[in-house]
């Protein structure tokens, strides 16, 4: 009996679930290693940044506080010359500040997660978090870093003790992550179940997540919502997934444009789908497995399993607001899930799910082999020649006065290099 029969064998019945903990070993108790100690000390923390540039300060404060380099990758609202400026009159701080540029791209980056065969199914999506992500996996492989940390720019960690926790399990393994709950790090459709009273856990996520870098092969992020969840699908699926702690991120509306539950519903179908099969059937079958067994039959079950917890959302959502009343907040939210559910029903089909899964994988077997031959350049700028990259700079405390409180100075151009 093949692996895929065994695993469908074992299903009893094809569901999202409401929690994926089983997938993430906890060890947010254990003892931290002191964070300048060479168990518990990072080599740099990345942030791909696309918010205005004061969202940055917690990131610069918290890489001035441990004595790390900070790494910005700017686009859309952050503009790199802010941050340099921020970081140059930051007690302590010091960064490498790029501005990614729209539209990047690189002859070695595999594509065919952002091909225009899963336009329509992502809405249309246009995001560039995981080339940034990406891009910084590869900053740290030609800078020779062993252990990195991806930061949101909306993420604020209030326990440096978590971070070295985080450093320490990079000793033993490629990834480990936080879990953000405070504002919960949810998709739409899981916002919406929250909100209807339904159980909605949190699970690990890009927010923050530790990579070890010279630990071959690396994983890669793939062009599409919940691209996190799939750089780290390997380690979820054999449980060595360590969670080592809480982070809070900035609240926000996640029912503002029904766009987003729409552009998200092809990413949060495919995540959910594949780590809810893992969690059914456990990591006996391997990685590769649990892949086969997610084909067309079991997708287009899944699918009809995602319309039904839509379609549960919305109708207790409906009965709060007709007990509640009117409702802004609920009013909207039914506008979003309507947005997903008509995505789901229209522009997603199993196939589809079989095509970006294969695509993904194709992916990551082209990303593994180009990144594996990367090494250490020996300096930023041939690190940029490499990216090609050109506008970037360096800055630190001290490069420049702030103008905010009234002091003289000046700070380098940010010209192309």
């Amino acid at each position: 009996m093949s692996a895929t029969s065994v695993v469908h064998r074992s299903l009893r019945k094809v569901q999202q679930r409401s929690s994926h903990a089983a997938l993430s070993q906890d060890v947010s108790n254990g003892p931290a290693p002191s964070v300048q100690s060479r168990p518990g000390r990072l080599d740099a923390i990345i942030v791909p940044a696309s918010r205005p540039a004061y969202c940055l300060q917690p990131a610069i404060n918290l890489a001035a506080h441990l004595g790390v380099l900070l790494v910005v990758l700017c686009s859309r609202q952050t503009r790199a010359e802010q941050v340099a400026q921020r970081v140059s009159t930051s007690p302590g701080a010091r960064a490498l500040v790029i501005e990614i540029p729209e539209n990047w791209e690189h002859s070695k980056f595999p594509t065919r997660t952002s091909s225009q065969a899963f336009r329509k199914a992502n809405g249309d999506r246009a995001s560039d978090l995981s080339a940034k992500r990406n891009i910084g996996l590869l900053l740290a492989r030609l800078h020779g870093w062993n252990k990195i940390v991806f930061v949101d720019d909306d993420v604020m960690l209030s326990r440096t003790d978590n971070v070295a926790r985080l450093a320490g399990q990079l000793d033993r393994y490629q990834v480990a992550g936080m879990i953000v709950c405070d504002y919960p790090d949810n998709s739409v459709v899981c916002h919406a179940r929250r909100d209807a009273g339904l159980r909605q856990d949190v699970f690990l996520t890009g927010a923050v997540l530790g990579v070890h870098c010279n630990n071959l092969p690396l994983s890669f992020f793939p062009d599409i919502y919940n691209e996190d969840w799939f750089f780290f699908a390997r380690e979820a699926a054999s449980r060595e997934l360590r969670k080592v702690g809480l982070a809070m991120q900035l609240e926000y509306d996640p029912f503002a444009s029904p766009d987003r539950a729409r552009q998200e519903e092809f990413g949060d179908l495919l995540a959910e789908g594949l780590f809810a099969l893992m969690g059914e059937v456990g990591p006996s079958v391997g990685f590769g497995g649990q892949l086969r067994a997610a084909n067309e039959a079991y997708w287009s079950r899944f699918i009809e399993a995602r319309h039904e917890v839509i379609t549960k959302t919305m109708n207790l959502l409906r009965v709060t607001g007709d007990r509640l009343g009117d409702n802004g907040r609920l009013s909207s939210a039914l506008i979003s899930l309507a947005a997903a559910q008509d995505q789901l029903d229209h522009m997603i089909t199993a196939e589809d799910c079989v095509s970006f899964v294969r695509a993904w994988q194709d992916d990551l077997e082209e990303w593994q082999r180009f990144s594996s031959a990367v090494n250490n350049v020996g300096s930023t700028r041939d690190a940029m020649d490499f990216l090609q990259l050109r506008t970037w700079t360096s800055a630190e405390f001290g490069d420049a006065a702030s103008q905010s409180n009234g002091a003289s100075g000046r700070i380098r151009s940010l010209a192309p290099y």
